[in-house]
């Protein structure tokens, strides 16, 4: 079993641009939706992925906050395109940026589609505890905020948000 400690930015300012060594182009869905994790019906939300010329099935438990499992397994790219035809409530549509940052892998997802405009940092931890050092770009934390997950985004993109929303 996996666990991923993650936190979650907002990004202001393109000054991460120049920092980012590869990019990759990531479409990716859900195989059940918010409904079913808010309602407790599911307690894991099911995401494929393309990332590049790879392509993964993907489990997160459905905890709030830094600390969740996750399960992560290759699986055929032709697979994954069927199995996102599966998918229920729209697609996600983004370019994962990566960045080097005093010591740490910050990923910067800038999101396409219905989900432009919002870009997010996010930077994965071996502890809960451990330090890091949080670039000028690295905004807001939204860690807690559940409509910034991708399963959220999935079901209510960024462009149905209204302007109270994007701003607290």
């Amino acid at each position: 079993m996996g666990i991923e400690i993650e936190r979650k930015f907002l990004v202001v300012g393109e000054g991460w641009r120049a920092q980012a060594h590869r990019t990759e182009a990531m479409a990716q869905g859900y195989l059940n939706d918010q409904a079913a994790m808010d309602s407790g019906a599911q307690r894991a939300s099911m995401r494929v992925r393309i990332a590049g010329e790879a392509a993964f099935l993907n489990i997160k438990s459905r905890e709030l906050g830094h600390t969740r499992q996750e399960f992560d397994y290759p699986i055929p790219p032709q697979d994954a395109r069927a199995l996102l035809a599966l998918c229920v409530g729209g697609l996600i549509d983004k370019r994962r940026h990566y960045v080097n940052h005093a010591g740490h892998l910050w990923e910067v997802d800038e999101f396409l589609g219905e989900n432009a405009g919002l870009v997010v940092a996010e930077i994965e931890l071996d502890s809960a505890e451990e330090a890091f050092e949080r670039p000028d770009w690295a905004g807001r934390e939204v860690t807690e905020a559940a409509r910034y997950y991708n399963l959220a985004l999935a079901t209510r993109p960024y462009s149905q948000w209204s302007d109270e929303e994007r701003a607290g």
